[in-house]
């Protein structure tokens, strides 16, 4: 059996094999050592650190974003360095809801590769069920990886010639304040793309900060989406980070086929050409 979206802290620790790779993806948007030192301090057994700024995106030019994709050779040989293959099972976890690992579960779909999930819950839930963690750094051999490139996202220019129109769906992840262009402080433009609806990834996740049920998710994206079909949705946040847990969200859900723009805001306000809306909407 495959997971290919969410998997249990238990489920995790009963099928943890030679086949299978984990993920520490936790991070901080303003502290970028924070991963690293958590990491050295205590993770999952036979996990390994991916760094969000250095492994899971590329290099920043000002005009692409704070966190542009990566060079897929570049990912994929970062990723056999760690082991996998084509036939591994890799789990990604954080402890902010999957905020960052569903960033990795995107780009593993982006290579080719399906057998991806995220650990739902966390480190939280792994701890919360009382499994270990450790200090050991593990060492694996080399992996073979393929890379199916698939053309699961969308660039500026698409999102710009479709602004309002009814084959695009645009759904911003970031919190109702940045959506309004409120308390920015991570871009140097407050507002949103015009024409976005805002889903704030964070309605995702259940009290316990376990993704929502499955039922509950998709009537709650249903209601965004109308009559729409899920393919025409394309999802955005401040730096194609979060818009992953939207997008990862619907797939639970079972409304497949959305896309990402990974530059989202943080590249598209780096063009004072391209239109800003601001406000409620």
């Amino acid at each position: 059996m495959a997971w290919t979206t969410l998997i249990g802290a238990a489920e995790l620790a009963r099928h943890k094999d030679a086949h299978w790779r984990l993920f520490d993806c936790r991070h901080d948007l303003v502290r970028a050592e924070f991963g690293r030192e958590a990491y050295r301090d205590g993770h999952i057994p036979g996990a390994l650190h991916l760094h969000l700024d250095e492994d899971l995106s590329g290099p920043v030019t000002g005009k692409n974003g704070r966190h542009p994709l990566p060079d897929p050779r570049r990912l994929a040989e970062k990723l056999m360095s760690c082991g996998v293959g084509d036939d591994t099972q890799v789990v990604a976890y954080d402890d902010a809801g999957g905020m960052f690992a569903a960033r990795l579960w995107w780009l593993l779909r982006w290579l080719g590769h399906d057998r991806a999930a995220v650990l739902d819950g966390g480190l939280q839930a792994w701890r919360g069920e009382g499994h270990p963690l450790t200090a050991d750094v593990p060492h694996y051999p080399r992996g073979a990886l393929s890379v199916r490139l698939r053309r699961d996202w969308v660039d500026a220019a698409y999102v710009l010639s479709r602004l309002h129109a009814p084959d695009m769906l645009l759904l911003d992840a970031r919190s109702p304040d940045r959506f309004r262009g409120e308390n920015e402080s991570l871009d140097p433009v407050g507002g949103r793309i015009p024409g976005a609806v805002n889903r704030y990834f964070r309605d995702n996740l259940a009290s316990d900060a376990r993704f929502k049920p499955a039922g509950q998710l998709r009537a709650e994206f249903e209601h965004l989406l109308g009559s729409r079909d899920p393919h025409t949705v394309v999802h955005q946040c401040g730096s194609g980070v979060t818009a992953c847990h939207n997008l990862l969200a619907m797939e639970v859900a079972g409304l497949c086929g959305s896309r990402l723009y990974p530059g989202s805001w943080s590249e598209w306000c780096s063009d004072p050409a391209r239109p800003v809306a601001a406000g409620a909407g």
